[in-house]
């Protein structure tokens, strides 16, 4: 088994971090793990993405050209990784900041308001890991324990104060279901 998930939305989302977790996970898990960051220049607001590849198996490349899954966390993301994802794949979108729908019919799509949801759970910063939880949900890959225990394992020190809202946000994201199942 192998799975390629990308990661994209703008600096200061978290994507980078969603991916390091996810990666760890893996490696936590005992299987065989890539991570490519990709990022503008700037701090903030700038474009940002990941590739994570997990696989029972040695990776022969790091590198993706169609995702099994991808996180798309704003508008630009979703226009650029859309039309990438493999058939049957997983697409999950923030739809706190995509105003348009999904136009693939082959792939299941999440779209949930990870930004309201976030808000609403109090923990205005996890809205990467309510992406990630609804992605784990839709797809066999890893378990939402086992991403708490990476969540302990890896966490910064100077972060552990937002660990038990990760863990809300990781189960809150995964009460997202695709709405629809994949067309054949």
């Amino acid at each position: 088994m192998q799975q390629e998930v990308i990661i994209a939305g703008f600096g200061g989302q978290g994507v980078l971090f969603a991916g390091q977790l996810l990666s760890y996970c893996a490696m936590d898990e005992g299987k065989e793990v890539t991570w490519i960051p990709s990022y503008g220049p700037e701090m903030r607001g700038g474009t940002a993405n990941c590739t994570v590849v997990i696989s029972d198996d040695e990776i022969g490349s790091p590198l993706v050209k169609n995702p099994t899954a991808v996180i798309a966390m704003n508008l630009p993301s979703l226009e650029k990784f859309e039309p990438l994802v493999k058939k049957g794949g997983v697409l999950v979108v923030n739809a706190s900041m995509v105003n348009r729908e999904v136009t693939r019919q082959d792939i299941k799509v999440v779209s949930l308001p990870a930004n309201d949801i976030a808000e609403e759970i109090g923990s205005p910063r996890s809205v990467n890991m309510i992406m990630l939880g609804a992605m784990l949900a839709n797809m066999d890959l890893l378990s939402l324990d086992a991403m708490d225990r990476a969540l302990d394992a890896h966490l910064p020190e100077r972060h552990k104060k937002f660990l038990a809202g990760n863990k809300a946000a990781l189960r809150k994201g995964a009460e997202y279901l695709a709405s629809e199942p994949v067309e054949a």
